[in-house]
């Protein structure tokens, strides 16, 4: 009998596992039962008394235990087990004897002494309850152990939580990320930071992996620095946006905890650390840990069946397109060994699938690479093997904290809640499209602020595009979810993200108030483009319903999504409401367009070895740079590389790019251009172009050209670096510091920078600022900078660990890497103040009086909410200051006035030119109309209608419109007026004017004018009564003239 309760347990029995002072706990779910509590039994058992059929009784010995509610998900097939137990007559010993079953979803049984002993020793504890009654609904339980009066608060998915989002005892996601980092800190692995979410890679569009930052070193391409280390890194990927909210696990952004060797431990030791994380850091129960392995990895097999103890019938073994791991057609690959959590252990090994999200959730990934995959496609065993693993945040916490989806664990469900909060409706009452609609919220909120914070703003390309959309999609889900128009939604969400953010990324924090203004300004700039969109969406809408099809095409459902932020299921609302469907198909086949390029762009990390590089990494001593106290140095040519391979020497005429041992060359980094120079020898002459560092900066690539002679590996040359390129770079290296310093003074110390370039003569600078500076602020900071320059400050260079230096204050470099231990330039004033203070590895003057004076040319908007200001420093002001004096006083002399007086001049020659253009304008159209005029008596009669289709040569579009406009108003409201004529070679312009029997008829002049455009390669459109369009064939002419009047005949019937 208990055999088949076990059976029968196995389908419908969840476990409720909480440790007390006197044994384990364990309880059944299901709605018709309730449990109470009195005190705890002193038994050597502990077996609930379950409230079931009045047939069963239990022993009066043992304590029962009450929750204030059920747990409900799984009431049927519970009280399905229910009747089968009354049906089988099962007797108390029976149900007594009935044994353990683990399960997350229901259980009935008893638990002795040595499993609750087995399951303290493994760290168990409390939280085995509490996790399994968070997932199954809320539930007060009183009375565990031997302290009745002990309350123990469960959090269900949507409820109240307390302040870390969790229940009492259930691991946050912060304790987890904290967990992980310091059981790999203990086991001498380094903590290093998250990366940028803007990658140092060309590959990538944003940083879609946790192994991103470490590429260079899988590629042999930079020496490690440690042997193991281990990260929180925060990613995004935009490939799947449209399965956001409707998977369980699928995200925009995530973070992705690792531990990675480089050529320390290897499979076992990478095994056994995840085994023991897993399963006494966390703990989850080892029983519910299934293994996935490729297919051929006999080794990883072994380690996990034979050294960890796994069953054969956890571990499986799977194919190249799931445990094989590899980026791009060459390089570094190898096997990888996944662990999977099971959440309906009852269901048993045999026919489980892996692939079923509803039982399995892959949360640990470790991937050995241990091969080269050649070009010919051969497989070679790497001489150093490399571990590379990732545990994903959010499914680590969907698992501890007893949560249906990733989405409801307190790393996403704060911001849901406040989203719902702001609409006035609570997200347990939702139905399931407004509860995706609020996951789509929590998810893409974050992206968007961590995004923000790396210096990415809203634009219409590249990653500024992924910004734009994301923030795009959380407006609409408000919408729809019912926050109030007219008032900002996205700013109070992300400020919970930002409140949030601080394990994950400091620097968030830090960046609030420019984050939370650029999402507020964008947000306003959307709600302007969706009233827009409403009008393009009535008129397609209106087209549509004229065409026989009654259909919206499917590319412009797709534009009205993509540009416009449309989701199709108002779209299709909508145009059902007017009778006219909408063509799924071709809004799909648009979608995979799009989705085609996105995953080109930004799915796969390419780990394409680039030879060379690789070789020069592991063969090569690092390049010592001497140039910052000189500008020649003796040296010896280590290699020699010529068309991307390596060569003994190079001739006359070549170009080559060469390695020293020692080089007094600054390499580009930090903004700064690489120097230029000389190498020379007895034997040759080389001019140096440009300087690059490669294997993580550990190399200097000189590229050049040999001038004179040859050069072989092995000759020593005499490196030289011109002077005068140097001081203008250093110059304007420190002038860039400065304006830096001014422009936080002046517009706020919010202002950071987004990209810099230095070179000899001129200095770029790009920051983040909503609105053009005005000519006041421009003034105000050139005059901080040159008040420095003439107050001869010193330029003092220290070096000290990152920690001190930040702070200390010093800010850090855009877009740079940083080690542990930095430099630090400082601009420090008599008085021992420090003007400016850095993280750089630049060439700086020594004192500010060098730099002479620095001249703003330009200050300008190259994206949204992104400035840039160009200026000049050194010769280059005088220079300029000269060019510009030139023009002054060419100026003067030309039209005879001094030099203050070209400004008004300049002004009032403007406004007679504005009202010279006015009055030729006013002239064109009258001697257009008179044109016109001659045209009444080409008027036509088509179906009770006066018409004119007329080509007019030489007429601008506007006086086209102006005399249309003046005929049909001549001829009367029963008119329509079309004319086209020829602006220029490649120029066509059209008008169409209706009167107002014509709208009568639903005839509309933006939609016809626009069909007659597209005869000449144009389009158009404009209002029902005027319109205008363009066209760039205008040999077409003729053809759109006659073409007009058939369709109008068409059109009026």
């Amino acid at each position: 009998m208990a055999d088949k309760l076990k059976a029968m347990t196995k389908r419908s029995a969840c476990s409720l596992l909480s440790k007390g002072n006197k044994g384990v706990v364990l309880g059944v779910r299901a709605t018709p039962v309730r449990w109470s509590t009195t005190s705890a039994p002193s038994s050597s058992c502990l077996v609930p008394a379950v409230q079931v059929p009045a047939s069963y009784s239990y022993s009066p010995s043992y304590s029962p235990l009450r929750t204030t509610s059920s747990c409900g998900a799984s009431s049927k097939r519970s009280a399905l087990m229910m009747a089968k137990m009354k049906a089988t007559g099962l007797s108390q010993q029976s149900f007594a004897s009935c044994g353990t079953a683990w399960s997350s979803r229901a259980f009935v049984g008893t638990a002795h002494r040595a499993e609750a002993a087995r399951w303290k020793g493994e760290g168990t504890g409390g939280s085995g309850l509490r996790r399994s009654l968070a997932g199954c609904g809320s539930a007060r339980v009183v009375g565990c152990g031997s302290s009745p009066s002990t309350e123990v608060k469960t959090a269900a998915a949507g409820s109240s939580q307390e302040t870390d989002g969790t229940a009492a005892g259930v691991l946050g996601g912060s304790e987890i990320r904290k967990r992980f980092i310091d059981f790999y800190v203990s086991r001498g692995h380094k903590h290093l930071p998250s990366s940028s979410l803007v990658p140092d890679d060309p590959t990538v569009l944003l940083t879609i992996a946790g192994m991103l930052q470490f590429k260079p070193i899988f590629l042999g391409q930079e020496k490690k620095k440690y042997d193991c280390c281990t990260t929180t890194q925060k990613c995004v990927r935009t490939n799947d946006i449209e399965n956001v909210g409707v998977t369980a696990r699928h995200h925009t952004f995530f973070e992705m905890l690792g531990n990675f060797s480089f050529g320390d431990y290897f499979k076992e030791g990478a095994i056994r650390h995840a085994w023991e994380l897993c399963t006494k850091v966390f703990p989850l129960n080892p029983e519910r840990i299934w293994i996935s392995v490729y297919k051929d990895d006999d080794e990883s097999y072994e380690i996990w069946e034979k050294s960890i103890g796994i069953p054969k019938e956890r571990i499986v073994r799977l194919g190249e397109k799931d445990n094989f791991w590899s980026s791009g057609p060459t390089g570094p690959c190898g096997p990888c060994t996944e662990l999977y959590y099971d959440f309906s252990p009852e269901l048993g090994a045999e026919g489980a699938d892996l692939e079923d999200d509803d039982r399995f959730i892959e949360f640990y990934n470790l991937v050995f690479m241990q091969y080269n995959r050649t070009p010919d496609k051969e497989l070679e065993p790497l001489k150093v093997k490399c571990v590379d693993t990732g545990m994903g945040l959010e499914r680590m916490a969907q698992i501890l904290q007893g949560k249906p989806n990733n989405y409801e664990t307190d790393l996403i469900y704060p911001l849901m809640e406040k989203a719902c909060a702001s609409a006035g409706v609570e997200y347990h009452k939702l139905d399931e499209r407004m509860k995706q609609a609020c996951k789509v919220i929590g998810d893409h909120t974050r992206a968007v602020v961590y995004l923000i914070s790396d210096g990415v703003t809203p634009s219409n390309i590249g990653r500024g595009y992924i910004v734009r959309r994301l923030l795009r999609r959380v407006v609409l889900k408000g919408r729809l979810l019912g926050a109030e128009k007219g008032k900002l939604f996205t700013p109070e969400i992300a400020e919970i993200a930002v409140g949030m953010s601080n394990d994950c990324d400091p620097e968030v924090a830090k960046n609030s108030q420019r984050i939370l203004s650029e999402i507020a300004r964008e947000e306003e700039r959307f709600v302007k483009t969706l009233d827009r969109g409403e009008a393009i969406l009535s008129d397609l809408l209106e087209k549509a319903s004229t065409d026989k099809s009654k259909s919206l095409k499917g590319a412009d459902a797709f534009m009205l999504y993509d540009t416009y932020g449309f989701p199709l299921e108002i779209t299709q609302e909508l145009a059902a409401e007017k009778g006219i469907d909408v063509d799924l198909e071709g809004f799909e086949r648009a979608m995979e367009d799009a989705r085609t390029l996105s995953r080109s762009a930004h799915e796969a990390v390419d780990m394409t070895l680039n030879d060379y590089e690789g070789t020069l990494a592991k063969t090569l001593p690092s390049t010592e740079f001497c140039g910052y106290t000189d500008l020649d140095a003796e040296s010896e040519v280590l290699s020699v590389i010529k068309d991307k391979e390596q060569v003994s020497s190079s001739q006359e005429g070549e170009k080559i790019k060469l390695v020293l041992d020692r080089t007094p060359f600054y390499a580009e980094s930090g903004g700064q251009v690489g120097d230029r120079g000389v190498l020379v020898s007895d034997n040759c002459k080389v001019n140096v172009v440009d300087v690059q560092k490669v294997a993580g900066g550990l190399l200097y690539l000189h590229e050049g050209i040999v001038e004179e002679g040859s050069l072989a590996v092995g000759d020593r040359v005499s490196a030289q670096v011109d002077k005068k390129f140097r001081d203008g770079c250093k110059i304007h290296h420190t002038s860039t510091h400065l304006l830096q310093t001014a422009l936080k003074s002046v517009l706020g110390d919010d202002v950071c920078q987004a990209g810099s370039i230095v070179k000899p003569d001129t200095l770029r600078f790009d920051f983040n600022y909503p609105e053009a500076m005005t000519g006041a602020q421009i003034k105000e900071v050139e005059r901080l900078v040159n008040s420095w320059v003439a107050g001869n400050n010193e330029t003092v260079v220290d070096e000290m660990p990152i920690a001190e230096a930040k702070a200390k204050g010093a800010t850090a470099m855009f877009g740079e890497k940083y080690g542990d231990v930095v430099r630090v330039v400082s601009v420090m004033s008599e008085q021992g103040e420090s003007v400016s203070m850095e993280l750089c590895g630049g060439t700086h003057v020594e004192r500010t009086q060098e730099i002479r004076g620095l001249k703003v040319v330009s200050e300008s908007g190259i994206a949204s909410g992104i400035r840039r200001i160009e200026a000049v420093a050194g010769d280059q002001v005088i220079d300029y200051l000269g060019a510009a004096d030139d023009i002054v006083k060419s100026l003067s002399s030309q039209l005879k006035i001094k030099r203050e007086e070209i400004v008004p001049r300049i002004s009032t020659l403007m406004n007679d030119l504005k009202a010279s253009q006015g009055m030729v304008s006013k002239l064109k159209e009258e001697l257009a109309v008179a044109k016109t005029a001659a045209l009444a008596g080409k008027v036509v009669s088509i179906n009770g209608f006066k018409a004119v289709f007329e080509s007019i040569d030489d007429m601008d579009s506007k006086v086209l419109s102006a005399a249309a406009q003046q005929l049909q108003s001549s001829l009367g409201e029963d008119a329509a007026v079309v004319l086209v004529t020829k602006v220029s070679d490649k120029k066509v312009s059209l008008v169409a004017a209706f009167g107002a029997d014509l709208l009568e008829r639903k005839m509309h002049a933006g939609k016809f004018v626009s069909s007659v455009a597209e005869v000449c390669g144009g389009k158009g459109g404009g209002r029902p009564n005027l319109a205008q369009a363009g066209g760039t064939d205008p040999s077409k002419i003729e053809e759109a003239v006659r073409y007009a009047e058939t369709q109008f005949k068409e059109l009026s019937q």
